[in-house]
C-alpha cells in the first residue's frame, strides 16, 4: 500500500498559524514521528485553525493509531486535498475493517481521477481478499452443512436403528401372540377332547346302569309251578286257570260233537256253589 504521509507544515497551516499553533503542529510532528499518534492526533485536534489539511492530518495520525472509522470521518471534513489521494486513502481505511466492497469502490473512484500503481495494487489486492474471503465463507458453509447432514444422518440412522427395534419387537410381539394363540387352542381341543371323552364314559356309565337297571328289572320272581309274574293278584291267577280249564274242556266236547255228528247246541257248565266246577255236570 502506499505510505500514508503528513502534510504538516502545510503553507498555508503556516500562514495562519499563530505562535501557538506553530508549536503544537511541532509537537504533533514529533509524536508522530516518534509513532505516538495517538498523541498526534489530540495536538491536531487542538488546532484553533480550521482547515482541509489539519483533518487530513488528523485523519493520518488517527489511521496508524488504527481507529479507521474516526480516520474515515477525518478524511471526509478533508475535502480540498487532492480527491484522488483523500479517496485513496478512505479506500485503505476500509481496507483495515475488511470492508471490501467499500475499499474497492473508493479505490476505482481514485484512480477515474488519477492513474496510480499502488492504487492498482490496492484494488486488486482488495478484489482478491474479498475473493478469498467468499471462498472462506463457502467452504465454512460447506463444512457446516457437511456437519449438519452429518449430524442429520445420524439422527437418521438413530432413528432407523430404534424404528428397526421397534419392528423387530412388534414382529416378536406378533410371533408371541401366535404362538400363545396355537398354544391356547391347543388347550382348548385337549381339554374339549377330554371333555368330550369324560361325557362318553358318562354316557356308557349311564347306558351300563340303565341295562343293569333293565336287566334287574326283567328278571322277576315267578311260582314253582312256572306261572307268570307272581306278581299278579291270586284271584286273576284262578280266575285264568279255571278259564284254562273251560277251553280245554270246550276243545274236548267240540271234537267229541264232531266225531259223533251230534247237535251242536251247547249248555254251560254248570258252577257249583262258591264258584267250584261240578265235575258231575254234562254237556247235554
Amino acid at each position: 500500500m502506499r505510505k500514508l504521509m503528513l502534510l504538516l507544515f502545510s503553507a498555508g497551516a503556516l500562514l495562519h498559524a499563530g505562535l501557538t499553533d506553530f508549536k503544537t503542529i511541532e509537537e504533533a510532528k514529533q509524536a508522530y514521528e516518534s509513532e505516538e499518534y495517538g498523541k498526534s492526533a489530540t495536538l491536531l485536534k487542538g488546532l484553533e485553525a480550521e482547515s482541509p489539511q489539519k483533518h487530513y492530518d488528523i485523519g493520518n495520525a488517527l489511521y496508524k493509531d488504527k481507529k479507521y472509522d474516526e480516520a474515515i470521518e477525518a478524511y471526509d471534513k478533508a475535502e480540498g486535498i487532492e480527491e484522488a489521494t483523500r479517496q485513496h486513502n478512505i479506500g485503505n481505511s476500509q481496507f483495515q475493517k475488511k470492508e471490501w466492497d467499500k475499499a474497492i469502490e473508493a479505490y476505482e473512484k481514485a484512480l477515474e481521477l488519477k492513474e496510480d500503481e499502488d492504487t492498482k495494487f490496492n484494488l486488486e489486492l482488495a478484489k482478491e481478499q474479498k475473493k478469498k474471503e467468499e471462498q472462506q465463507k463457502q467452504e465454512q458453509q460447506n463444512q457446516e452443512n457437511q456437519e449438519q447432514n452429518k449430524d442429520q444422518n445420524q439422527d437418521d440412522k438413530q432413528n432407523q436403528d430404534q424404528q428397526k427395534n421397534k419392528d423387530q419387537k412388534e414382529q416378536d410381539q406378533k410371533k408371541q401372540d401366535q404362538e400363545n394363540k396355537e398354544k391356547n387352542k391347543k388347550q382348548d381341543q385337549k381339554k374339549n377332547d377330554k371333555n368330550k371323552g369324560d361325557k362318553k364314559e358318562d354316557k356308557k356309565r349311564d347306558q351300563g346302569e340303565k341295562k343293569d337297571s333293565d336287566s334287574k328289572k326283567e328278571k322277576k320272581p315267578q311260582d314253582k309251578k312256572g306261572d307268570k309274574e307272581s306278581g299278579q293278584p291270586k284271584d286273576q291267577q284262578k280266575m285264568s286257570k279255571e278259564d284254562k280249564l273251560k277251553e280245554q274242556e270246550l276243545k274236548r266236547l267240540m271234537k267229541k260233537m264232531g266225531q259223533k255228528k251230534t247237535p251242536t247246541m251247547m249248555y254251560q257248565m254248570g258252577e257249583g256253589k262258591e264258584g267250584e266246577r261240578n265235575e258231575d255236570a254234562k254237556p247235554w
